[in-house]
Parts: structure tokens; C-alpha cells; sequence
């Protein structure tokens, strides 16, 4: 079993480093992988070259790793968690959130001072708040999703009537952030994104024995001496600077939580976390690759990607 593990890490770091690079080829002009190098490393080749290596597609391929393993792990928190293949990072109300702090920016014009992404930030934020306050209070993980799957409906209300008063061109803009965009995201914004997702990840990783506890049940746990409320806090909060930071930046990136972890039998979340993380990086680098080559949104990519994934998931188990 160990050596196993040990093949399936070195294959998906191969995969991840391959692909990565393969991304930083393809484009609307093509790069050779020698140039590519060249121009990371300040070797002899075209200006251009340079350019479009080091501030387009260095940051948009890093990005697509950032957002592929955040959307990941977070997928398989809440999948741990509500005990349930089929959960997403998404059930909280988290991607609900972050597109009303949009739509009140950019739709209703509130606040235009944060930008969409502070805006998207801050209703995440807010809904986080929300559900660890009903998370003190509720002892039924699953009267939370409920409660959560309820506000994501209300919020998602007040949106499409948003929606409805709004201008044609703030329509435009705010549907095209629900298609999500991986190459919206500048250096400066990079330097929010990446410590955001490296502490949620840290969270993650603290959460692995929680996690490994939770696989047989709450009462299980409990008796095992955890801190369930504690527990979910710290899920609830490594969930939602995962896939809230991601939904901030990126918009909301469906499928790539969902597909990931279902892609592995083993169920210590030793080798579950690090392996969704490269796995759901890979996936996410092969949508960007993809997205580039036909000039369409990543969200529908990842879309026509999960479904059949998630399809198969159900026959599979017979959810």
C-alpha cells in the first residue's frame, strides 16, 4: 500500500509539472517549450516572448494550480464532512456569498470602492459568519447544509432580481464573472490569493485527524474525545478561504470539488489531502489548457469535464 501511494504522488507530481508547462505553451501564439524556458530563466530569445512567459501566462498557470487545489481539498472537506460523495465546496452557501457581494457591486452599484473581487470576498466572509453562529448553536451537521442550502436560495433571489433592475452592460459584466476566468487575476492580487489559499490549506492539513474521526460519525468521534464544534470551525473556516478566496478571484469555478476526490479509494485523509490537492491542480490546468485552445470560459469546461464524472459517480455507488 505504501508503495503505491508512493507511484500514485510521483505520477501526480509529474502530471502537475507537465501540465503546467504544457500551459505555459499554449496560448493564442504558440510558444515552444526551449522559449518558454529561455524566458523564465533570462536566456536569449524575442521581447515578446518574455512578456507573455513571465506576466501573462506564468501568473494564469499559477493561478489554475492555486484554484484547482483549493477547490479540491475544499470539495473533500465538505464531502468528509456532510458524509456525502456528492457534496461540494459550495454548500455552505459560500459561492452564493461571494455573488451577492458581486451583484450588489457591480448590479446595484454599492460600493464600487472594493472591486469585484473585495466585494465577492466579503460576502463570503459574511456568510461564514452566519454559519458558524447556526454552527454554536446546531448540533445536526446536517440541519447546517439545510440551513445552508436555504440562505444559497434566498441569497440567489435577490440576485436574479438584481439581475432583472439592472443596466445591460452591468448585466454583461456580472455574467461574465459567473463564467469564470483564471486570467483576470494581476500580480498584485496573486500576492492575496496565494497566502489566502496557503492558510487554508494549513487548516486542511490541521483538520486531517478530525476528519479521519468524522468518517465513522459524529457520535463516533465525540466519544473519541473531539471537539466537534471545534472541529467544524476549523473545516467551515479552511473551507471558506479555499473556495472563497477562489470564487473571489476567479468566479465560481463549479465541478473541480466535486470530481476529485472520487478519483481515489483510499480514506485516510493523510494521503486524500495532498493527492486531491495535485489531482484537482492537474484537472484544473487541463480545463485552462483547454479553455485556451477553443477561446471559451473555464467554468464551462470544467462543467462539461465534471458532469460525466460526477454521472459516473452516481452510477458507481448508487448515491
Amino acid at each position: 500500500m505504501q508503495s503505491r501511494n508512493t507511484l500514485l504522488f510521483i505520477a501526480l507530481i509529474v502530471a502537475v509539472v507537465s501540465l503546467f508547462s504544457v500551459d505555459m505553451m499554449v496560448g493564442a501564439v504558440n510558444i515552444p517549450l526551449s522559449d518558454v524556458w529561455k524566458a523564465l530563466t533570462g536566456g536569449d530569445c524575442p521581447e515578446s516572448t518574455v512578456k507573455i512567459v513571465r506576466n501573462i501566462r506564468l501568473v494564469k498557470a499559477f493561478v489554475a494550480l492555486l484554484a484547482g487545489a483549493a477547490l479540491s481539498v475544499s470539495g473533500l472537506q465538505m464531502q468528509t464532512l456532510f458524509r456525502n460523495p456528492l457534496a461540494g465546496p459550495y454548500v455552505l452557501g459560500i459561492s452564493s456569498g461571494a455573488s451577492l457581494g458581486v451583484a450588489l457591486v457591480v448590479l446595484a452599484g454599492f460600493g464600487s470602492s472594493f472591486g469585484v473581487a473585495g466585494a465577492a470576498w466579503v460576502g463570503s466572509a459574511v456568510v461564514l459568519m452566519f454559519i458558524g453562529i447556526a454552527a454554536r448553536r446546531i448540533k445536526d451537521i446536517m440541519v447546517i447544509l439545510i440551513l445552508g442550502m436555504m440562505f444559497s436560495s434566498g441569497v440567489s433571489a435577490v440576485v436574479q432580481i438584481l439581475q432583472y433592475l439592472s443596466r445591460d452592460e452591468a448585466l454583461k459584466t456580472f455574467v461574465i464573472w459567473t463564467m469564470g476566468s483564471l486570467g483576470e487575476v494581476t500580480v498584485m492580487q496573486l500576492c492575496i490569493l496565494f497566502p489566502s489559499v496557503l492558510l487554508g490549506l494549513v487548516f486542511a492539513v490541521l483538520s486531517i485527524k478530525p476528519l479521519n474521526m468524522l468518517l465513522f460519525g459524529e457520535d463516533y468521534a465525540v466519544t473519541m474525545g473531539l471537539n466537534i464544534r471545534r472541529s467544524r470551525g476549523m473545516i467551515f473556516m479552511s473551507a471558506t478561504l479555499l473556495a472563497g478566496t477562489v470564487t473571489a478571484f476567479c468566479g465560481p469555478i463549479g465541478f473541480i470539488g466535486l470530481a476529485t476526490r472520487m478519483m481515489f479509494d483510499n480514506s485516510d485523509h493523510r494521503v486524500l489531502i495532498p493527492a486531491t490537492m495535485l489531482s484537482g491542480a492537474s484537472v484544473m490546468i487541463i480545463c485552462d489548457i483547454i479553455s485556451k485552445m477553443f477561446t471559451l470560459p473555464v467554468n464551462a469546461i470544467t462543467a462539461l469535464l465534471g458532469v460525466p464524472v460526477v454521472v459516473w459517480i452516481v452510477l458507481r455507488n448508487r448515491v
